[in-house]
């Protein structure tokens, strides 16, 4: 049994959403399956609700900053109550393509670690061009959670992890210019570490150019067990119970 512990396998993602979950499901794969705005959401509840191994995370993304209502937070605040929700994500910050919008980022950012806060749950968190900001965001709230795909640097993870966040890793480990992902990797514990695909985006090295699905953890579990020199069962063996952890997943 694997974890993906970030993925957007629904119908506005992937049309072939169902039949890529019953393809996990057929290779033990539990998902945790990430919406970003009311309409995802609505998806990922309603196919965690028609399969036992995919869960819910819910949240509201940088994308959604400027235009994000109160009727939009009340509605996930009741969301949020849903029995297979495992976490609030994914959120996050990112300036990549614009930082004009920083302000109203960071104050959805921190609405949603409050509704993460108020319903007991971990954020699963996006940080890209932000690292800084996301710390100081998240060192306000008493919330635990994961990095998504992260791209800072080992020190940074380290402060990461201080404040009860796990480093998520997907496929851009098995990319030539992976170094600070590696880095990270030899400088943390692999307790601390979860594995995740993002599908359909950030196929590993072995899939590039095709649309990612979960079945490619293995390329991820794969690296990370060569980079750590650890034998994969093991690797798949740890990371699974991290999530299990951090979700509360049984």
């Amino acid at each position: 049994m694997i974890i993906d512990t970030h993925c957007h396998i629904y119908y506005s993602e992937m049309e072939n959403a169902e039949e890529i979950i019953k393809e996990a499901t057929e290779n033990d794969i539990i998902l945790i399956l990430n919406g970003t705005d009311p309409s995802s959401n609505m998806e990922v509840l309603e196919l965690s609700g028609r399969y036992e191994n995919v869960y819910a995370a819910l949240g509201y993304f940088y994308t959604f900053a400027d235009e994000v209502s109160d009727e939009d937070i009340f509605l996930l605040d009741e969301q949020l109550t849903n029995d297979k929700v495992v976490a609030v994500g994914e959120i996050g910050l990112d300036y990549y393509h614009t930082k004009e919008n920083k302000d109203k980022q960071i104050e959805l950012f921190e609405k949603m670690l409050t509704l993460a806060k108020k319903h007991g749950l971990p954020a699963i968190v996006h940080s890209r061009k932000s690292m800084q900001d996301t710390f100081d965001t998240l060192k306000k709230h008493d919330v635990v959670g994961s990095l998504h795909c992260y791209q800072g640097s080992a020190e940074m993870a380290r402060e990461f992890v201080k404040l009860g966040f796990f480093i998520g890793i997907g496929g851009s480990v098995t990319y030539d210019n992976s170094k600070k992902i590696i880095k990270t990797l030899n400088e943390i514990d692999i307790t601390c570490v979860l594995v995740e695909t993002d599908s359909p985006y950030m196929a590993p090295q072995q899939k590039r150019g095709e649309r990612n699905t979960p079945l490619n953890l293995k390329y991820v579990i794969g690296k990370i067990s060569e980079l750590l020199d650890m034998e994969e069962s093991k690797v798949g063996e740890i990371t699974c119970e991290n999530a299990k952890r951090l979700f509360k997943i049984i």
